[in-house]
């Protein structure tokens, strides 16, 4: 048997943006990833100085303690699975922002062994791609050596809109292939290979010798709403996750529910992915 759990990504919820009953409810989050049967929990760390809201407080809300974070996962006997940092990126360097958003990750983390670093870059244009991509592997492998110099575990995981600066074949190409495999795995959100073009196993396969955690979300295949609820998609969650096993994967796949219908109802959507991984998946691990 290997050693593989199920948890929730907080992004379900998060696409409800602010104002929206869910700002500083990460407890409640951790509460509806319980009922569902996940076993840990993925909240993020946003560098987002420019709009006014803070670095690393944001959505973390209360529980940017780890003192009450630890105490809402123990409530509910679910684990801290990783914290995503999602920051530009775009410099030669870190800016200011993103070095105190990285630095309040690290330190974060130390409370939490075993939980991942996941740098995830946001979104901002695919203008001077070539330049931009190089700056951000500088980034990442730079908050990775800071991370690992820690005792912590980093993975690097890649989004597909229009935006991204890592979406297609050749994106992953140019930055799989420059990140230090010393100090950064990858993080496959097989939801974000697929709609970039590219085939889920033949992606995994490629780089099979980075995958250190894994994202799932399905995907609808339907232009500007392109991602479906767990399990009603285009992708085959059994042979990925059979992919995985015979690959002797161990560590999370993290369950990320972009659909459409999680805008309005993201507690509902959780419970019902909860329950699908339950009758579809956990059998095969």
């Amino acid at each position: 048997m290997s050693n593989i759990k199920f948890g929730s990504q907080v992004y379900t919820w998060f696409m409800q943006g602010t104002g929206k009953g869910y700002d500083n409810k990460l407890d409640h989050m951790i509460k509806i990833a319980a009922q569902a049967g996940f076993k840990g929990i993925e909240p993020m760390v946003l560098e987002v100085s420019e709009r006014g809201l803070g670095c690393s407080s944001y959505w973390l809300g209360d529980f940017k303690d780890p003192a009450k974070l630890k105490d809402a996962l123990a409530e509910h006997g679910i684990e801290l699975a990783g914290l995503a940092l999602v920051c530009g990126w775009d410099a030669e360097t870190e800016t200011l922002e993103e070095r105190a958003a990285a630095d309040y990750t690290i330190e974060t983390l130390k409370h939490f062994p075993g939980a991942k670093l996941g740098t995830v870059p946001l979104p901002s244009g695919r203008k001077n791609l070539q330049e931009r991509r190089l700056n951000l592997v500088r980034n990442v492998n730079a908050v990775s050596r800071r991370a690992v110099d820690a005792g912590l575990v980093c993975s690097f995981h890649p989004n597909s809109p229009p935006a991204s600066l890592v979406r297609t074949q050749e994106d992953y190409d140019v930055v799989l292939s420059s990140l230090n495999p010393c100090l950064t795995g990858w993080t496959p959100d097989v939801g974000h290979i697929i709609r970039g073009g590219m085939d889920v196993i033949s992606t995994l396969d490629k780089w099979s010798h980075l995958v250190n955690h894994i994202h799932y979300k399905d995907f609808s295949g339907n232009g500007p709403e392109p991602w479906a609820q767990m399990g009603t998609g285009k992708l085959d969650f059994h042979k990925i996750t059979e992919w995985l096993t015979l690959h002797h994967y161990e560590g999370w796949i993290i369950c990320e529910d972009e659909a459409h219908v999680a805008v309005e109802d993201p507690d509902g959507v959780t419970l019902q992915n909860g329950q699908w991984c339950q009758d579809n998946l956990v059998g095969l691990v």
